[in-house]
């Protein structure tokens, strides 16, 4: 009768990679939904050169600068195209390049942030410490930063808006908006859904939540 096989001759499962750390983390996740509010890169008439695999399209430049600056920190090289399209109406994207030797590294660090983020926004925050309270808030004022720059906006008199195609991105946005003490509605759209602020105090404070701080002087030793 044969043996049984041991454990030891069992093949292994892959091991989990190890979960970021809270500034790697922070960055990350930024990269993630400021990805998640564009829609995929695709050929659009009359604007030159179709965009490659691996790029990220921006209308904004602040959305674009802000990518890059992100993914310095990261220390993934990228690559800062501006192209301009239309006829009549003349607009220019920003299209972020990063290079093919580097992308998949970039995919599984923006992948594993985006994972790890949502997951300890939508998670349950029951006996969470300070720190790390302090970092859910800080992942939430930076889900928001991302939308306000590159997301779809929707302002009407009496509410801020975002369009978003990205369903998961809309309940981050949303329970995000908590976090910061203001509450969110979510609507659909024509083709896509709608978060929204009302507009006076709550559209203030989310704004000044996912407002950058100001650069802080190197202090001198």
């Amino acid at each position: 009768m044969a043996s049984e096989p041991r454990l030891l001759d069992r093949p292994r499962l892959p091991s989990s990679p190890p979960p970021l750390d809270w500034l790697t983390l922070a960055d990350a996740f930024e990269v993630a939904c400021l990805v998640r509010c564009t829609p995929a890169p695709t050929a659009r008439p009359h604007v030159p050169t179709p965009p490659e695999r691996g790029a990220v399209e921006f209308n904004r430049e602040d959305a674009a600068l802000r990518m890059r600056q992100l993914l310095a920190r990261l220390d993934v090289p990228v690559e800062h195209e501006v192209v301009t399209g239309g006829l009549r109406r003349r607009y220019e994207l920003h299209r972020l390049h990063v290079p093919a030797g580097h992308r998949a590294g970039f995919t599984q660090l923006r992948e594993a942030g985006w994972r790890q983020g949502r997951r300890e926004l939508l998670g349950p925050a029951v006996g969470s410490s300070t720190p790390r309270a302090a970092w859910r808030t800080r992942l939430a004022s930076a889900a928001w930063r991302s939308a306000l720059l590159a997301g779809g906006r929707h302002v009407r008199r009496h509410i801020l808006g975002i369009r978003l195609a990205d369903r998961e991105l809309a309940a981050v946005l949303i329970r995000s908006a908590a976090l910061l003490e203001v509450p969110a509605l979510l609507r659909p759209g024509a083709g896509c859904l709608v978060v929204s602020v009302a507009d006076g105090p709550d559209r203030l404070r989310i704004m000044e939540r996912a407002a950058l701080a100001p650069a802080r002087t190197p202090t001198l030793v």
